[in-house]
């Protein structure tokens, strides 16, 4: 993905970014967190309101570009399988939302986890 690229999409609108969200996840069939050297991953507390949520990107080279500026975080990937099993339930049980991709201005889409899940599924079935 060309730089020009990088910064369009970027630069989207929030729910925009969320419907391009939707559409790579499905194809690549993979959802891509932070994490840091000692494999945990990155979750992130608003201060407003106390929030936690975690980031999400549908590729690595938006996580990198999301991390640029700290040595401490590698993209990683979840596969989509595993995303649904293991992670949707885990976020739920500890309270934790999701911020889907996080644009150029740090704006993001805050859902809960089972929400994306039936996001997720849903384009799944017309896919």
């Amino acid at each position: 993905m060309s730089n020009e690229q990088l910064t369009s999409v970027l630069e989207m609108s929030g729910e925009e970014r969320y419907d391009y969200f939707l559409s790579q996840v499905l194809e690549d069939r993979e959802v891509w967190i932070l994490i840091n050297s000692e494999n945990r991953f990155l979750s992130i507390v608003s201060d407003d309101d106390g929030l936690a949520h975690l980031p999400v990107w549908p590729s690595s080279e938006f996580a990198v570009e999301y991390a640029k500026g700290s040595d401490d975080l590698t993209p990683k990937s979840l596969s989509l399988p595993d995303f649904f099993r293991k992670w949707v339930p885990g976020l739920s049980k500890d309270g934790l939302q999701v911020g889907v991709f996080p644009g150029a201005d740090q704006t993001l889409w805050i859902t809960e986890a089972d929400e994306l899940k039936k996001d997720l599924q849903a384009e799944l079935s017309s896919f």
